[in-house]
């Protein structure tokens, strides 16, 4: 299950998993575009470690870099409480 995260200003969906059995997240990241329908990566927590990383530039994974760094205490919280909505109780 996947469960939504964040939306940024160009429309970019953030969204990750609930937490493996291992400890770990799968941070899912896509964009939509005209030309190739959806740009996209995952991420996956707590290494950080990238893949299928379909066109976005090392800048713009930079970018997604550094708001999963900032926020990866919340989704590893979330990822074990069924996502913000329940983690807050909305």
């Amino acid at each position: 299950m996947m469960y939504p995260y964040m939306t940024l200003n160009d429309n970019t969906e953030i969204t990750h998993s609930e937490m493996k059995t291992d400890g770990r997240v799968k941070v899912y990241i896509e964009t939509p575009d005209e030309k190739v329908c959806f740009r996209h990566a995952t991420c996956w927590l707590p290494e950080y470690k990238w893949e299928d990383v379909y066109a976005y530039s090392d800048v713009d994974i930079e970018k997604f870099q550094e708001i999963i760094e900032s926020t990866a205490h919340l989704i590893m919280e979330f990822s074990q409480e069924g996502g913000f909505d329940n983690a807050s109780n909305l």
